[in-house]
């Protein structure tokens, strides 16, 4: 049963009627748990609030339905407007972004002109840009952008990989070539059984083992995970590397284990969280829900409150 609530939802981040209906709402009923307001102004208040507490953040606007030329430029002038905020208020956090918002599904050419936009006005602060991949039908694209991004912009830009991908540790090797840091996760789309891996006990093996596989070649690892276990078993495999923290970070998502971010926090480890802000929030949001259907009952009751 579980499953079945998980492809609906899965299905459903995806579908452009029910996001369209979804705005109606607004961030009401229940969204506004992991999605940090509509805003700049309110990311940046959710940003100051996780410095007070020691934590770092990544803010990325949230937008993955554009069909226009005009709609990409728009976002990319968004990506700008975050970094100039980040830079103005003096706040601790970096930028996350999806190819397929700034045109990357329209054009190649009009997402790398939106790209270099961006990645100017990050080298410009002193800032630094993570590319966020996307489903499996935009992995390889994905992969060439960042490779003739990186050759432009060096260490200002930086890469998702996801453990649930047959491919991952081979994409691991092959990037080792430009010493990226990297933001290593699990993966949170609907994949065949072709290219990924169905079983989550093989997807927590592969998971650790990319991570351990980066941090010995003495890359920068974003470890991006909830999951208890795989931080614990990071904390030791890098004592007994003699690999130190300032290689590596761990990082959760806005509103999910928020003791957990505040303990790693206190230990001394950096702890980044990813904070989505903006009106197109729906995919984001559906995808959350299905990495754990029992949020649901949480949105239903969110949507009953006066």
């Amino acid at each position: 049963m579980e499953q079945l609530m998980r492809d609906t939802l899965l299905f459903l981040s995806k579908n452009r009627a029910a996001n369209k209906a979804a705005k109606k709402y607004g961030l009401r009923f229940g969204a506004n748990r992991f999605v940090a307001g509509e805003t700049i102004e309110s990311a940046i208040r959710a940003v100051r609030e996780l410095n007070k507490q020691g934590i770092v953040a990544t803010l990325d606007h949230l937008g993955e339905f554009v069909y226009s030329k005009e709609e990409a430029i728009e976002s990319a002038d968004y990506c700008i407007k975050t970094l100039d905020a980040i830079h103005q208020s003096k706040v601790k956090s970096n930028l996350s972004l999806k190819m397929t918002q700034l045109g990357l599904d329209i054009s190649k050419d009009l997402c790398m002109d939106n790209m270099r936009r961006i990645l100017d006005r990050a080298k410009e602060y002193g800032n630094f840009v993570r590319i966020d991949m996307e489903d499996y039908a935009h992995n390889e694209i994905t992969m060439d952008i960042f490779k003739e991004l990186r050759r432009e912009y060096g260490a200002t830009v930086g890469l998702v990989i996801q453990a649930y991908l047959y491919k991952a540790e081979a994409d691991i090797d092959d990037l080792n070539q430009f010493k990226p840091n990297l933001r290593l996760v699990k993966g949170a789309y609907k994949e065949s059984p072709e290219v990924a891996f169905p079983n989550k006990e093989d997807v927590d093996r592969n998971f650790i083992k990319i991570i351990e596989k980066h941090l010995l070649y003495g890359n920068y690892a974003a470890i991006a995970t909830h999951d208890e276990k795989v931080i614990e078993h990071v904390k030791k495999f890098v004592k007994e590397h003699n690999i130190p923290n300032s290689q590596f970070e761990f990082q959760m998502l806005y509103g999910i284990r928020v003791q957990l971010q505040q303990q790693l926090a206190k230990e001394g480890y950096t702890m980044r969280v990813y904070v989505p802000y903006g009106n197109d929030w729906y995919g984001y949001f559906m995808r959350r829900l299905a990495e754990r259907p029992a949020n649901v009952g949480f949105v239903v009751k969110s949507m009953f409150k006066r």
